[in-house]
């Protein structure tokens, strides 16, 4: 029995009791709900489970192993997660977006025996060294393989399934591997147990409740899609499996699967905005959403379509540490600390800054597992973002005195200007605001001075077209003279990871193109700002 009275139960946050405990109190209750229209009850939930449990049980996976699934999101995604974690096995989704090298990788670093893989992706294992893959499980198709042996998609459901939880899971029991994106470097593994994923979900956000479908329309190998399902798994709610967002569908799909509660990331909200406007814009079931970032545009979203919207702030390795109430009063907060967790913003010896000073973000919790437990394999990575027991995001922020956070950037994202440091993320908050802007990337590119000029990468609203000098003149009033960007380079879309990460590594690597704009070489004189103009 554990003393410390902090930390969870199994039935709290182990995922196969969670299961069990939702198809007992509420048999009949509708838990999943695909694209599409399929609907499981708990208990066929937690049928499906055992059955699929069973099916890897007798492909020989036990407790502590480790499972890949590379698939998107489909019910055989969701149950193959629930199948590995019913074993108390380690759920390892990958990125369905990997190919090559950074796919072998990831495969090679799992130490895996057995994935479950959907067909249109399995060909790319034949051009790469699949290390310990013993087997893979075809979803949805036929492929061969050259190396690992091939299963139909029925070896992932047994006829009957078990009938009781295998072993004792624990909650600080690792639950499931998440890849790092990998945008700055090769990705990393991050260990998360159940504890760390209930203070990611429920605990950070007990506003949503058992009342609620929550839609899940980020990919199931991204901690955003796992978070509500981890939510709808401990508050006995319901949530609905989308493939992917999708502006043009949101709110038909929305009113047609009565959706309570979702998150907008990025460029989410502002694409949704754009949609035009209609008389019942309010007149929809969704009452409860995460905006990230928390702007003018965030705030507009919850007016127009009667949202109760708030914002926070998360990452793969924690759990929320920030979070805002509804309708935060300052534009740009990420949030307040919320209770159970320590924040501090520090300089490089990681000695606190004061109010208004940016520095990197570090966090620590009071209950043991509630933040990941390092990179698998990793003892470099791991010992460097634990350093002096703390946390460290390698993300530079700011806080002011009422307790409100700023991020600033990632701090390898930083551009440094003759001497001043710019914000990235400032630099974008402004170009958004221009009416035929749909998405920016702020990057650095090298400066015959030395250090770096500003750059910035747009794409256009579709069937509107953007003039660079007209976009900088637009700006010129806006930004202190330092951050205006020296060139413009207009694409049609900006490269993202499925996650919607803007790949700012691409567009540093291609740097000034030919079809760049040049403000020097259109004539532009950019003179420092006069004292008290």
């Amino acid at each position: 029995m554990v003393y410390d009275s902090r930390m969870l139960s199994r039935d709290q946050c182990v995922l196969a009791c969670q299961i069990e405990h939702w198809a007992q109190e509420k048999p009949d209750a509708e838990a999943i709900v695909f694209y599409g229209g399929e609907t499981w009850t708990w208990q066929q939930t937690l049928d499906y489970t055992r059955r699929t449990a069973k099916a890897l049980q007798l492909m020989g996976v036990k407790k502590g192993e480790h499972v890949l699934s590379w698939q998107p999101n489909t019910k055989e995604a969701l149950l193959s997660w629930f199948g590995i974690n019913y074993l108390g096995a380690v759920y390892v989704p990958i990125n369905t977006a990997y190919k090559g090298s950074l796919l072998e990788h990831v495969v090679q670093l799992s130490d895996a025996k057995l994935m479950v893989c959907h067909a249109d992706l399995a060909p790319r294992l034949n051009e790469i060294d699949t290390g310990n893959l013993k087997d893979v499980i075809v979803v949805d198709g036929d492929v061969s393989l050259a190396g690992p042996v091939t299963h139909p998609q029925s070896a992932l459901m047994a006829e009957e399934g078990l009938d009781e939880i295998p072993d004792d899971i624990e909650p600080w029991d690792t639950q499931y591997i998440i890849f790092t994106s990998g945008t700055t470097g090769p990705s990393k593994a991050v260990l998360s147990s159940y504890v760390q994923g209930y203070s990611m979900g429920p605990e950070a956000h007990p506003y949503v409740d058992q009342t609620d479908r929550s839609m899940v329309n980020m990919p199931l190998f991204h901690a955003g899609g796992t978070i509500y399902v981890i939510m709808t798994l401990a508050n006995g709610g319901s949530c609905f499996i989308d493939t992917h967002f999708k502006t043009d569908e949101f709110w038909q799909t929305v009113r047609e699967y009565e959706i309570t509660s979702t998150c907008l990331i990025a460029a989410m909200t502002p694409f949704l905005l754009k949609v035009p406007t209609r008389d019942d814009d309010r007149d929809n079931p969704l009452v409860k959403a995460l905006c990230i970032p928390w702007n003018q545009e965030a705030r507009l979203m919850g007016e127009r379509f009667d949202i109760d919207v708030r914002t926070c702030f998360n990452m793969t390795e924690i759990s929320g540490p920030l979070v805002s109430e509804s309708f935060p009063p300052k534009d740009g907060t990420c949030g307040r600390v919320r209770d159970g967790v320590e924040v501090r913003v520090v300089d490089e010896n990681d000695c606190e800054v004061a109010p208004g000073v940016a520095g990197e973000l570090i966090l620590r919790t009071n209950r043991p597992w509630s933040l990941n437990h390092g990179y698998y394999k990793n003892p470099k990575a791991t010992a460097d973002a634990w350093r002096n027991g703390w946390f460290h995001t390698g993300d530079s922020f700011k806080y002011d005195e009422d307790g409100y956070f700023y991020f600033v950037d990632r701090i390898k994202d930083a551009i440094r200007r003759r001497g001043e440091n710019i914000s990235s993320f400032e630099v974008e908050n402004e170009v958004i605001a221009f009416e035929s802007v749909l998405e920016v990337a702020a990057i650095p590119v090298p400066s015959d001075l030395g250090e770096d000029e500003v750059m910035i990468v747009v794409a256009p609203v579709a069937g509107k077209e953007i003039d660079p000098l007209t976009l900088f003149n637009f700006l010129q009033p806006r930004m202190a003279h330092f951050m205006l960007p020296r060139f413009i380079r207009i694409i049609d879309e900006l490269p993202k990871t499925p996650t919607q990460k803007v790949q700012k590594h691409q567009l540093r690597e291609a740097g000034v193109t030919a079809d760049s704009w040049d403000r020097e070489a259109a004539g532009i004189v950019v003179k420092r700002d006069k004292i008290g103009s």
